[in-house]
C-alpha cells in the first residue's frame, strides 16, 4: 500500500492536518501532510450507499515532551504527555464517563474564541496553501494483522450546484504561522430536534494535538461557494463565499484521546480524530444552523461495518482540487485500518480526494431510509489514492450527547 499522509488541510505555515494512515502490505513508510489552508462492529442492520444528503493535515513532526512541527506550526514542548489533566487513568475507562466526567475534563480544555466582526474575507479565506507532505514514518505498530488491503482507488465527483440545502461546509481557523481550513458537517443535535447549531469534523481540524491548544477564529461557512462565484479562480465578495453566514465556534468538543496523544503521522491517535462544535451566526438573527441549511444529518453510531455503504463528501484543495468544490466519493463498502488493536479500527475507502477534504462527512443509508454521518476524513495516502477516518462508536456518542446537553 501507499505511503500516508494527514489529510488536512492548513494555510501556509500553519497547522490543522490530518494524518491518515494505513498497513501497508509491503512496508511502505507512512507519510503525514497537515495542511493548513484557506484554501474513520455495531448492531446488525442496513447500510446502503448514501445519495447526497439532502438539505450533505499538514504532517507534523513529533518530537519527545509533546513538541513538533504541523504544517510549519512549532508546538510547545515539555508539557505532560500520556493520561493526565482530568483523564481517566485507561483509555477503557473513558467508556465509562458521565455527563460530570466530560464537564470536568471540558473544564480543563477551555475553549476561547471571541467573535471578531468582519475578521473573515474572502482574501484571508483564500490566501492559504497546503503544506508539503511530511518524511515516512514508520509502519503503524501494534495492529495484529486488524488491517485490510487498500481499497481501489475512487474518482471524486463534484456535487451539482446549488450546494444550499446541503449540510456540507468549511471550516476556518488561525493559528501561529498562518490560517487553514478544513471540511465539515452539519448534524442534529438530539437535544434540540429541528434546530440544530452542531458541527462535525475532525479533531486536527480545531486542535493541534498534543502538547498544543485549540486554533482560533474559529467558524463554520455552510455552502461555500454555493453559485461558483469564486471558482476557476475567480474572485468573489464574502456574501456569495459564504451565503448562508459565518458561524462562529462558542464550544468545542474533540475527542479526549487526540488532545493527548494528536500528531502530523497517521497512528492510534487517529483512531479517534473527531470533534464536535456548537456555533453561533456572526450576526445574530433566531435562526438556528440548521434552520438556515435547512438540513441536518443525524450521527450514527456503531454502524453496522459489514453493510456499510460510505460515500465521503468535502472540499479538496491540492492538486487538481483548488478548494472551492464541494466533491464527493462513493467508496462503497468500507475496509479496515488499524494502528492499536485495542482501539476501534478506522474506515478506509478508494478516493483521490486531497488534503483540504479533512473532516468531511462520511455518509451512509440507514435502515430507516434516513442518511447519516458515519466518520469523517481523517487521514489520507501520499498518492490521493484511498482516505480514512475514525469508527464512530461509544466515546463519540458521548462526546455529541455532553456538547447536545451542555
Amino acid at each position: 500500500m501507499s505511503p500516508i499522509r494527514r489529510s488536512a488541510d492548513r494555510a501556509s505555515g500553519a497547522a490543522a492536518r490530518p494524518a491518515r494512515a494505513r498497513r501497508r502490505a509491503v512496508g511502505a513508510a507512512l507519510v503525514a501532510a497537515a495542511l493548513l489552508g484557506s484554501a474513520a462492529c455495531g448492531p446488525d442492520g442496513g447500510g446502503k450507499a448514501a445519495p447526497p444528503p439532502d438539505g450533505q493535515a499538514a504532517a507534523t513532526s513529533a518530537a519527545p515532551g509533546g513538541g513538533g512541527v504541523i504544517g510549519g506550526l512549532t508546538l510547545p514542548t515539555g508539557l505532560p504527555s500520556g493520561l493526565l489533566d482530568g483523564l481517566p487513568k485507561t483509555w477503557d475507562d473513558l467508556k465509562k464517563w458521565k455527563f460530570e466526567d466530560w464537564d470536568n475534563w471540558a473544564n480543563q480544555h477551555v475553549f476561547n474564541n471571541p467573535v471578531v466582526k468582519d475578521f473573515w474575507n474572502p482574501d484571508k479565506m483564500g490566501d492559504s496553501k497546503p503544506a508539503d507532505p511530511a518524511p515516512p514514518t514508520t509502519p503503524p505498530a501494534g495492529d495484529s494483522g486488524a488491517s485490510d488491503p487498500e481499497p481501489p482507488v475512487v474518482k471524486a465527483s463534484p456535487v451539482a450546484r446549488p450546494y444550499t440545502k446541503q449540510p456540507s461546509g468549511k471550516v476556518f481557523f488561525s493559528a501561529e504561522g498562518g490560517r487553514g481550513n478544513c471540511s465539515a458537517t452539519v448534524i442534529a443535535d438530539p437535544a434540540h430536534p429541528g434546530k440544530s447549531n452542531l458541527v462535525w469534523t475532525a479533531g486536527h481540524c480545531v486542535h493541534q494535538g498534543k502538547g498544543g491548544g485549540f486554533y482560533k477564529d474559529l467558524v463554520f461557512v455552510p455552502a461555500y461557494n454555493n453559485s461558483g462565484a469564486s471558482s476557476g479562480g475567480k474572485k468573489a465578495p464574502l456574501d456569495q463565499l459564504a451565503p448562508l453566514g459565518t458561524w462562529w465556534a462558542d464550544k468545542v468538543v474533540p475527542s479526549p484521546q487526540w488532545t493527548a496523544e494528536g500528531g502530523g503521522t497517521g497512528d492510534s491517535a487517529s483512531q479517534y480524530d473527531f470533534a464536535v462544535m456548537r456555533v453561533h451566526n456572526q450576526n445574530g438573527g433566531g435562526k438556528s444552523l440548521e434552520e438556515t441549511v435547512g438540513s441536518a444529518v443525524p450521527v450514527w453510531f456503531d454502524a453496522p461495518r459489514e453493510t456499510l455503504s460510505v460515500a465521503a463528501w468535502g472540499y479538496p484543495l491540492f492538486k487538481p482540487f483548488d478548494g472551492q468544490e464541494l466533491y464527493m466519493c462513493d467508496g462503497g463498502k468500507p475496509s479496515r485500518l488499524s494502528f492499536d488493536a485495542k482501539r476501534p479500527s478506522m474506515l478506509t475507502i478508494g478516493c483521490d480526494m486531497t488534503q483540504g477534504s479533512s473532516g468531511g462527512g462520511w455518509f451512509a443509508r440507514m435502515p430507516d431510509g434516513r442518511t447519516a454521518l458515519v466518520s469523517n476524513t481523517s487521514i489520507g495516502t501520499q498518492e490521493h489514492t484511498s482516505l480514512s477516518g475514525p469508527y464512530l462508536e461509544g466515546v463519540a456518542k458521548q462526546a455529541l450527547d455532553y456538547i447536545s446537553k451542555k
